[in-house]
């Protein structure tokens, strides 16, 4: 049996969906978005906190061995950072049901 696929809001279903809720524009809650967007971008190396939701955190990677698929030869992935997403626990609750 197929599974059924939901689809993923677009940005301007979010837009929609947060105008009929609210007293405001399209226009302004795109414009809100773009806002949040940028500083989060901009704040990212300090830690963004989106309370409710999560947190977006930049993390240092250690170097490590690995393998190519290919070939199976051994070889040296180099450390780097990487910008990951906390997902907070009333997120947590709110989607997976609390325990």
């Amino acid at each position: 049996m197929a599974k059924a696929t939901a689809k993923q809001m677009t940005k301007a279903a979010i837009v929609d969906h947060i105008a009929g809720k609210t007293e405001l524009t399209k226009r302004q809650v795109n414009d809100v978005l773009d806002n949040l967007n940028s500083l989060a971008y901009k704040e990212a190396k300090k830690g963004f906190t989106v309370p409710g939701l999560g947190k977006l955190v930049l993390s240092d990677r250690k170097a490590r061995m690995g393998r190519n698929p290919q070939t199976g030869e051994a070889i040296k992935i180099p450390a780097r950072k990487v910008v990951r997403f906390r997902v907070g626990k009333q997120a947590k609750d709110a989607i997976l049901g609390a325990k």
